[in-house]
């Protein structure tokens, strides 16, 4: 038996806990959240037997093996230290961190730790995504040269989700001061994975324009000072010669949830969309180029990046995303600011 320990019971926590208590051989023993208002009606959904207020509560207590942090994002640094420092296999969610120095840092104690660590980059259980990584892998379109990516969501237009303006699940993601990189850290840190998951290779350069709206009076709602960025545009320049784009707003009216990507290389290309949360992708390959006709590919199913975690820790072998790509990817964040706001047409990775 696995026992899991799930540190926050926000709405993502809730995510966490149906995924781990659908899987055979895993128990959830116990939850860490300072806010007595949020944890009991938390664990009394999931029968969750052990309520810590603290970190450090749980760690004296040890009777379990592996965290699942879904902490806000300022706060991922310094809750996953104590656990990976207490050997514990820890899913983060994303992103990693908040900046690059804090996000190393977790990367090399998990390195030192020896446990299981994993981002959870959602959309790495989507099957037309890993399907498309898999078919650029084996050759399939040939050399990437070009690619563009989109992460849109809407929920600054309508209230699917809820108001916006009323609930602090959504307002802290506005605002710089609770530790929110905005739509950059939030979703951009989804799209750029998304891209260069599939294109196999890292950027060795970004030139990043951000966009903050005037959403309020005095641009603040209580505690909040809206001051995070909605929109943001990036280019970049992949270790494998290619070049492409990737752009995410909370402004995009009509869109709920959704995420593309079109790459393209010498012998063909591909189009990968998460729509409605269904995934689908399309080909142009072979005969197909010359006359632009493109074709739908079936896609295996694929696991969660929950029971992915969960089958880590049982085989000791290592899974993907781990903690050094999460760290990866928050020095293409830091360095994607870093474009904006020196108004600077790029940056070396």
């Amino acid at each position: 038996m696995i026992r899991v320990l799930i540190v926050g019971t926000g709405a993502m926590a809730q995510d966490h806990a149906d995924a781990f208590a659908e899987m055979d051989g895993v128990s959830i023993v116990a939850s860490v959240e300072p806010r007595p208002k949020n944890q009991q009606p938390f664990n009394a959904k999931y029968a969750i037997p052990n309520a810590f207020q603290t970190v450090e509560q749980a760690i004296a207590w040890d009777q379990f093996d592996a965290v699942s942090n879904v902490t806000p994002d300022a706060v991922h640094h310094r809750t996953t230290l104590p656990f990976l420092a207490a050997g514990k296999h820890v899913l983060c969610e994303k992103p990693l961190a908040t900046n690059m120095a804090d996000a190393d840092e977790m990367a090399a104690a998990a390195k030192a730790a020896g446990v299981i660590n994993m981002v959870n980059l959602t959309y790495r259980s989507v099957p037309a995504l890993m399907h498309a990584a898999a078919m650029v892998a084996g050759g399939q379109i040939g050399e990437v040269r070009h690619f563009e990516a989109s992460y849109l969501q809407s929920w600054l237009t309508q209230s699917l989700w809820g108001d916006w303006r009323n609930e602090d699940q959504w307002l802290w993601r506005l605002s710089t001061a609770h530790g929110s990189m905005g739509v950059l850290g939030d979703v951009g840190v989804h799209i750029l994975d998304y891209a260069t998951f599939v294109a196999g290779s890292d950027a060795t350069r970004v030139s990043c324009r951000l966009k903050t709206f005037d959403k309020a009076q005095d641009g603040q709602i209580g505690p909040y000072r809206l001051d995070a960025n909605d929109s943001m545009a990036m280019h970049l320049s992949l270790q494998n010669g290619a070049v492409g784009v990737i752009h995410a707003s909370r402004f995009a009216s009509g869109h709920i949830n959704d995420l593309r990507l079109k790459i393209f290389g010498t012998k063909g290309g591909l189009d990968v969309h998460f729509e409605d949360f269904n995934s689908r992708l399309r080909a142009c390959l072979g005969d197909g180029l010359t006359t632009g006709t493109w074709t739908d590919v079936q896609t295996p199913s694929v696991q969660s990046n929950f029971a992915r975690f969960i089958a880590a820790i049982r085989t000791g072998v290592s899974a993907d995303p781990d903690f050094a790509r999460g760290a990866k990817l928050q020095r293409v964040l830091d360095l994607a600011v870093k474009s904006d706001t020196d108004d600077t047409r790029e940056q070396a990775v």
